[in-house]
């Protein structure tokens, strides 16, 4: 196996050995795709979530991907299949594009038939590799074309028929999930939506907290009413009561407290990928991190590390939907929306716990 040694030693891509091993050991599916560990003593490679005993570190070298692992005289791990992670994620690709092409929603099977899968396996195939399944895949897509529609002025009757709804029951509830507020209330601006506030007080400075009837719509640092009705210009603003006392008094007990169980309702709006963004956020255990490519990988758009840093930064809940998690690929902590002192106090605090 000496020759797969020097093969790899001479392979000019950017892997980074010590975060590759350490996919292999956290079994992180997140990454499979990303690349391939080769074992050196028994000539196979697997997948970063194989479920196979580890090798020991020297016997272990890593590959772009299974083409080069090959190429290299290793043979495909018949426990992971790891030649199967492309394959998949090119069927989910083209499940997308299917759906975004259609008039109407297709069935999960008319979906998984399209994709060459059978419908239970693909609809957990789907869910892994976009953070969605495909009816809610479907209805983002919809969510997204009603807003565009009416960003563009016209009736709100045409535009609910334009992005494909059959019925304005559907669209308004879509909508509600998706937008935060029915469809006239997005054209207008927020009007007609009633949004209560407060600021309370926490170890790391005053926390704004505010939230529709639906749930918890602005969560931020050292902001107070002003900055509220800039976001909110048309929304019926108003004082907290106390129902919004006790969600506040969860927010800064998360804030104190990182580590407890929290269950809050939300309110906030966002494009299907920075819903995929944010649901990977949430998924992200506390003590731990995450790279903005791990989260980019997670929701399967690899790709896609700047947008997925973007998204992070359009995240309006603070700590609840937990962005400060997420560090750069080199361990620094890259930014934070509410300075890095409260960044590095909150990572401290989860450490501890």
């Amino acid at each position: 196996m000496n020759q797969m040694t020097d093969l790899s030693a001479s392979t000019q891509m950017p892997l980074d050995p010590d975060a590759c091993w350490d996919a292999f050991l956290r079994r992180d599916r997140a990454l499979d795709g990303q690349f391939v560990g080769a074992v050196l003593t028994t000539g196979i490679y697997c997948k970063p979530s194989c479920a196979a005993r580890h090798p020991r570190r020297e016997n272990m070298i890593f590959l772009p991907d299974p083409e080069a692992a090959r190429a290299a005289g290793f043979r495909a791990c018949l426990r992971c299949r790891p030649d199967e992670v492309g394959r998949d994620r090119l069927a989910v690709e083209a499940a997308k594009l299917f759906i975004g092409g259609a008039e109407t929603p297709p069935s999960l099977e008319e979906v998984a038939a399209h994709a060459g899968y059978a419908p239970h396996h693909f609809h957990r195939l789907f869910k892994r590799e976009t953070g969605l399944t495909p009816a809610a895949y479907a209805r983002s897509l919809r969510a997204e074309r009603l807003k565009a529609a009416l960003e563009e002025g016209g009736s709100v009757t045409s535009a609910i028929y334009e992005a494909g709804y059959n019925a304005p029951s559907r669209a308004y509830a879509d909508a509600e999930r998706h937008l935060g507020m029915t469809p006239s209330a997005w054209k207008d601006g927020g009007r007609g939506v009633t949004i209560r506030h407060v600021v309370v007080e926490s170890s790391l400075g005053p926390v704004l907290v505010a939230a529709t009837a639906k749930g918890l719509c602005r969560i931020s640092f050292d902001e107070n009413e002003a900055d509220l009705r800039r976001r909110f210009p048309k929304a019926d603003l108003m004082g907290g009561d106390a129902a919004l006392e006790g969600l506040a008094a969860q927010v800064v007990r998360l804030i104190e407290e990182p580590g407890r169980p929290i269950d809050l309702p939300l309110d906030v709006c966002g494009t299907a990928f920075q819903q995929a963004v944010w649901e990977a956020l949430r998924a992200i255990p506390p003590g731990e991190t995450r790279s903005y490519g791990e989260i980019a990988a997670a929701i399967g758009k690899p790709g896609a590390v700047r947008a997925a840093g973007t998204a992070c930064g359009d995240n309006g809940l603070a700590v609840l939907i937990p962005c400060h998690r997420v560090l750069r690929s080199d361990g620094s902590l890259g930014g934070y929306a509410y300075g890095l002192e409260r960044k590095k106090a909150l990572l401290e605090r989860e450490g501890r716990g």
